[in-house]
Formats: C-alpha cells, sequence, structure tokens
C-alpha cells in the first residue's frame, strides 16, 4: 500500500472508531431531495457546462441501516447524478501527520469536538485528491473544496467500506 493511500485509510479508520456523531436529522422532504435548497442548482439543470454546482454533505447522504452492508443500489439518483460533475462541497479536513502541501486528504461534514459518538456515516467523508500540481493545507475552520465528484469504494483490511466518495481536487478555500 502506498504511503498516501496508507495515510487516506488512518484517517478514515480513525474517523470510523468513533470520532464524528451521527448527522443531524433533517426533514424527510429535503431527505428525499424533492426541491433544491436556495444556492442549489438541480444536476445539468441550466448550468453552463464547465460551471461548478454548490453542494453539502446533506446532498449525498442516503437511507442506510447501521450495520448493513453498502451497496450501490442504496445510493439515491440524486447521489448518482452527480457523478463526474464539477461540485464545490464545504466541511473540515481530517487531521493527518501533515500540516502543508497535502496532495490528498479526507474531508469530512464536522470537525468531531465531539469525538464520544458512533463512527461516521459512510455519506459523512469524501477522499480528495488533488490534481497534480495542486496542494492544500491542513486548517482547523471549515474548507470549501472544489473538483470532479467520483463514486470510489475504498475498503479497509477487513472488506468493509470506509468511504465510497472522491473528489479530484482543483481548489481548496
Amino acid at each position: 500500500m502506498s504511503g498516501d493511500r496508507l495515510l487516506i485509510v488512518i484517517g478514515i479508520v480513525a474517523l470510523a472508531a468513533g470520532c464524528g456523531g451521527p448527522s443531524p436529522a433533517r426533514p424527510a422532504d429535503a431527505a428525499a431531495g424533492a426541491v433544491p435548497t436556495a444556492g442549489q442548482t438541480p444536476p445539468s439543470a441550466g448550468r453552463p457546462s464547465g460551471t461548478i454546482r454548490d453542494i453539502s454533505f446533506d446532498d449525498i447522504k442516503f437511507d442506510v441501516e447501521k450495520g448493513s452492508p453498502f451497496t450501490r443500489d442504496l445510493l439515491p439518483k440524486r447521489v448518482t447524478d452527480l457523478e463526474r460533475e464539477r461540485i464545490r462541497i464545504r466541511g473540515y479536513i481530517l487531521p493527518s501527520f501533515q500540516q502543508t502541501g497535502l496532495s490528498q486528504f479526507v474531508l469530512v461534514r464536522d470537525n468531531m469536538e465531539c469525538c464520544f459518538g458512533p463512527g461516521a456515516a459512510l455519506y459523512d467523508c469524501v477522499v480528495v485528491r488533488m490534481q497534480p500540481g495542486k496542494t492544500a493545507n491542513f486548517s482547523i475552520r471549515p474548507v470549501a473544496v472544489a473538483g470532479t465528484f467520483r463514486l470510489e469504494e475504498l475498503r479497509g483490511p477487513d472488506g468493509k467500506h470506509l468511504a465510497i466518495y472522491a473528489l479530484d481536487g482543483e481548489d481548496v478555500r
């Protein structure tokens, strides 16, 4: 396993080991993705090619029973429609041993100030791999990451899913 991949696996394992509580509840109509909220645009609806769609972790959330294995058929169409779309998502960079010049990192929903809850859900993290020549620096503040969204299953040594979302990072602000 390469050093960079090992760091991502370690970060996700730490996340799943109890840092990050359950996601806040959402109204049923928002969870179903029925109506985009202010500032959000449905996939490809009236957006010129090359524009970036702002999304949140709520937009990539899906229903899954706790402890149930992940299968792609659990993903709603609103999530699968994001595949290969240019998006921008806000979150926190999961701390690692490196502080500057990050070529890859895990973006999480919250800053895990409360690390006593159950492990984070699969939809609460995105593995970001910066494009060649681009890097990011760790921050304790939320960041906005832009790039191309992909569905990519990352499994741990035990075969269980550690992450299912990836982003080819273009910019971190």
